[in-house]
């Protein structure tokens, strides 16, 4: 669910599936984006609209909330009431729902507080995965705040704050072009910007034989990893699949990112942990045996 920001009263946006479970339950209008409208299309409206996010559920709920919002430079505001599983990222409990919107209103932070992105990074071709590192906290060239911010108000005046935790987001460019045949991502044709809340996931996927990943960290070569796969994580993302993988628990106001290799055949190949605004790609190598690795996103997997 979001609140859109309207000279009028408050506008509530839901998700196409929760707007036809609840309209008949509630007695104002509510609006979603349109059925017709293919999903780069929705995250565009959405981007352009939505003022304030609240999501209702777990962990799994906030990534989905954020992904919504993975082609903009910045994610608005979320308001998160855990009420899953798991509650590494929740900062509400429900029963607390009035205190929380109470602060948000009263606070009078909105998107327009947003800090920008530094943009920065090019592409490679071949079969790569290149991270320019976390881009939603600024850096300090940029004199941006970072992490724990208190961003000014303005329903009670300049000196009211609300207290809101800028999470870091992964810049992430995914080439698919086939470099041995001679296919390669022109000018023109460079692929769209995704950002990640959590991290990115190379696995080899249903093939038996493991990945052969070459990795490169500022665009010099690091080592061939041979391996089930590889993660990039934020902060945020180091609790889920890398914690699993042997990684390290990065507190999010650490500005850094985590390089985390599954289930390696090397026992020498340990976890790194880069400065955040270290560039990582990550290329199938020559010696790869399988024809394909799978690429997922916050979850969700690339499939073009």
């Amino acid at each position: 669910m979001a609140l859109l920001k309207a000279r009028e009263p408050t506008i509530l946006v839901l998700e196409p599936d929760a707007a036809d479970e609840l309209h008949q339950y509630i007695s104002f209008p509510v609006y979603t984006t349109a059925p017709t409208q293919d999903a780069v299309s929705r995250k565009a409206a959405l981007t352009q609209k939505v003022d304030l996010a609240a999501t209702f559920g777990g962990d799994g709920t906030i990534l989905r909330a954020s992904s919504l919002f993975s082609r903009a430079l910045s994610v608005p505001p979320i308001v998160s009431f855990s009420m899953g599983t798991l509650g590494f990222l929740g900062e509400w409990k429900f029963a607390e729902y009035k205190r929380a919107f109470r602060e948000v209103y009263m606070s009078g932070a909105g998107a327009g507080d947003r800090s920008q992105i530094l943009e920065t990074g090019s592409f490679l071709d071949g079969n790569d995965v290149q991270l320019d590192g976390p881009q939603d906290i600024a850096s300090t060239a940029t004199g941006g705040p970072v992490g724990w911010s208190s961003i000014r108000g303005k329903s009670l005046g300049k000196t009211r704050g609300a207290r809101v935790l800028l999470r870091h987001r992964l810049k992430v460019a995914v080439d698919m072009s086939d470099h041995k045949s001679g296919l390669h991502a022109t000018t023109a044709m460079d692929p769209p910007i995704i950002h990640a809340m959590n991290e990115i996931i190379i696995h080899r996927g249903a093939t038996p034989h493991l990945a052969h990943i070459a990795i490169f960290i500022g665009g010099r070569f690091l080592t061939e990893a041979v391996a089930d796969g590889m993660i990039i994580s934020t902060p945020t993302g180091s609790t889920a699949y890398s914690l699993s993988s042997g990684g390290s628990i990065i507190h999010p106001l650490v500005d850094s990112i985590c390089l985390t290799p599954i289930c390696p055949r090397s026992l020498s190949f340990r976890p790194l942990i880069l400065p955040a605004s270290t560039q990582i790609t990550l290329r199938l190598s020559e010696k790869n045996r399988g024809r394909e690795v799978d690429v997922s996103i916050d979850g969700m997997r690339q499939t073009e």
